[in-house]
């Protein structure tokens, strides 16, 4: 699988009614209005075949440690494009993937950092959707994320998120 449309932009002009359009390649994640009333916006969201060869690529690492582990990858907006569930997982472990990949995704930062967060603000652990546990990295395109890439299942959240770097580190290559 290649990396090339790694990211995609879909756009659509409301003054011409002209149908959406989606674009491929490295696109840079925006907020510019689109329309002359402001109304609409472009944004940069991760393709399928991108979060699948992400998901693959974070799976493999695990596989090759030996590790038994569900992926998953989530959107900018935090909905589940990806899910993987390797063989002989516990029950728990895709939904503490998509977990940790929304909240890696929503703080644009990696899990293992925001769980050391929890000491000063306790309550962000309260937050629906959230897991404040090693594991999670976020995607980026020109330091905005665009996507997130959860781990779990691994004996510690060290490796799960040395797993979910390896997916992200996929997206480059």
């Amino acid at each position: 699988m290649a990396a090339a449309g790694t990211f995609g932009v879909v756009t659509a002009n409301a003054a011409t009614g002209a149908p959406a359009t989606a674009t491929t390649g490295t696109a840079a994640p925006t907020t510019a209005t689109t329309a002359a009333n402001g109304n609409l916006t472009t944004t940069t969201h991760l393709t399928v075949a991108a979060a699948t060869h992400a998901a693959q690529a974070a799976l493999d690492a695990a596989v090759k440690e030996h590790q038994k582990v569900s992926v998953a990858v989530v959107d900018r907006d935090g909905n589940t494009l990806v899910t993987l569930r390797g063989d002989g997982t516990g029950p728990q472990s895709p939904e503490s993937a998509v977990r940790k990949a929304y909240t890696a995704v929503s703080w644009n930062a990696p899990t293992s950092e925001l769980a050391k967060r929890l000491a000063q603000a306790p309550n962000l652990k309260d937050i629906p959707g959230t897991l404040f546990l090693a594991g999670g990295a976020p995607v980026q395109a020109k330091g905005a994320p665009v996507a997130g890439v959860g781990v779990a299942g691994a004996p510690s959240g060290d490796l799960d998120e040395k797993f979910a770097q390896a997916g992200v580190a996929a997206l480059g290559k």
